[in-house]
């Protein structure tokens, strides 16, 4: 086990990463937009829309925070947004906060290989495409460097993903298991207060 970090220093910067098939339009990605608008005016936060390929994705988020401050730049990320957050952590060091993330997306997504529609709103579409599924493989982060930067919030009543994987994966962070709920958490303003002081904001 590692040490425990110290108090982490207050931050200037967070990155949200919204999930498959989401968008920045997301319930939970417009409630951070409006606390960090509320109570930290002086944050610089960016929740991009990011494309469907996972390659992609990680290249327009590397430009996005070439220069952030590692050591004052926090990360939030839901469900693919939270493996791709896990991503980020692990080549930054950066506080994470992770929403049921998802541990296994190139398996998981295989199954939906095709047109897909945004969440937010149907008239979008996009096609995920066959060779997205090895893109994916190729982010897979491995044995996480920095556990003690990381905390997750897990649903036991999560409909799409397995709270036990989840668990298991970031066993070594802290964890805040919760008994129902579900994969959006709708209860995500219960937990505002308790991420928002874990990472520093």
């Amino acid at each position: 086990m590692s040490a425990p970090s110290p108090t982490p220093a207050r931050r200037t910067h967070l990155l949200y990463l919204h999930g498959f098939r989401s968008s920045p339009r997301s319930a939970k990605a417009q409630r951070m937009a409006r606390w960090a608008a509320d109570h930290r005016p002086d944050l610089v936060f960016a929740a991009p829309q990011l494309p469907p390929s996972p390659r992609e994705a990680m290249a327009l988020v590397d430009t996005l925070i070439r220069d952030w401050p590692r050591d004052t730049m926090a990360v939030m990320g839901s469900s693919l947004g939270g493996f791709y957050a896990t991503w980020v952590a692990q080549r930054t060091g950066a506080r994470t906060a992770l929403l049921n993330p998802a541990v296994d997306p190139a398996r998981d997504l295989a199954h939906y290989i095709g047109k897909q529609t945004c969440w937010q709103n149907p008239e979008e579409h996009f096609f995920f495409r066959p060779e997205f599924v090895g893109e994916l493989v190729a982010l897979s982060a491995g044995e996480l460097a920095h556990p003690d930067r990381i905390m997750a919030v897990i649903a036991k009543g999560d409909e799409v993903l397995d709270w036990r994987e989840m668990q298991a994966r970031y066993a070594r962070c802290r964890i805040k298991l919760l008994e129902g709920s579900d994969h959006g958490l709708a209860n995500f303003d219960d937990h505002l207060d308790e991420l928002t002081a874990f990472l520093g904001l």
